[in-house]
């Protein structure tokens, strides 16, 4: 049992994620007894969905098949081909019209060289999160805005591709982000279904959003069940007062 267990369960419970939250950390050495991922990952975003297994360490080795990934986690000693990868990734999405040139330096990247990069569910991490990642739908997402707002206090950005980039994002500012994902994201992850998104909590203020989630999802059942009355009745005809649709609700 770590620190951030109860919170993990807070979150778990306030919300009904399918996922647990899911843990980043940014650190210079690995852990010990936390074990390197075994595999090959096609993306840097698989590790998110694989860390619901259990804790693992990455480093650049790990993330060198996504150069856009290496590159927004700013991970340290890269292969000979990184640069060549990066630029013909870019140079296919650019023909497309897709990304950019003033795009791509709008990209959030990492400040300081990443060494390992260890991802585990927030339960069991063991280390002080960077970041705290929810796969959340847009019921779950309307809970998260609105405990967002009142901790920061800021509307969340809503990020589109590519979805890495929400890591440093959230690293940088210190605040929450919401990201869509990308097209390369929804084809990597089953967990990123169309009706699911991304958010990224700063892994230092993670206890203060879970509080307000909790609190928040509480209210929204009770005002959710309030206005489902609410509509029977006015659509059985009846004009319910404020007083009278609580009244109903108590009972």
């Amino acid at each position: 049992m770590n620190s951030y267990t109860a919170t993990a369960s807070a979150l778990q419970k306030s919300l009904n994620l399918a996922l647990p939250p899911i843990a980043v950390s940014i650190s210079d050495e690995v852990p010990e007894g936390v074990p390197d991922y075994d595999g090959r990952a096609p993306a840097g975003c698989l590790f998110w969905q694989e860390a619901a297994k259990g804790p693992f360490a990455t480093r650049t080795t790990h993330h060198e098949l996504c150069a856009i990934g290496v590159y927004t986690h700013n991970m340290a000693n890269p292969p000979a081909s990184y640069e060549a990868e990066l630029g013909d990734v870019l140079k296919t999405m650019s023909g497309m019209d897709y990304v950019r040139e003033q795009d791509v330096m709008e990209i959030p990247v990492l400040e300081n060289e990443t060494k390992h990069v260890i991802y585990a569910p927030l339960d069991k991490t063991p280390l002080e999160p960077a970041v705290v990642l929810l796969f959340a739908h847009s019921g779950q997402s309307l809970v998260i805005t609105e405990a967002v707002q009142q901790v920061e206090p800021a509307v969340p950005p809503a990020m589109g591709r590519p979805a890495c980039a929400v890591v440093p994002q959230t690293v940088k500012s210190g605040r929450a982000a919401l990201s869509l994902g990308c097209c390369g994201a929804r084809a990597y992850l089953d967990t990123l279904t169309d009706d699911v998104a991304l958010w990224a909590l700063p892994g230092d203020k993670v206890n203060l959003y879970a509080a307000r989630i909790d609190t928040l999802a509480r209210a929204n059942a009770v005002l959710g069940e309030f206005h489902s009355l609410r509509r029977k009745d006015v659509e059985a005809g009846l004009e319910p007062t404020v007083v009278e649709s609580l009244s109903r609700l108590k009972n």
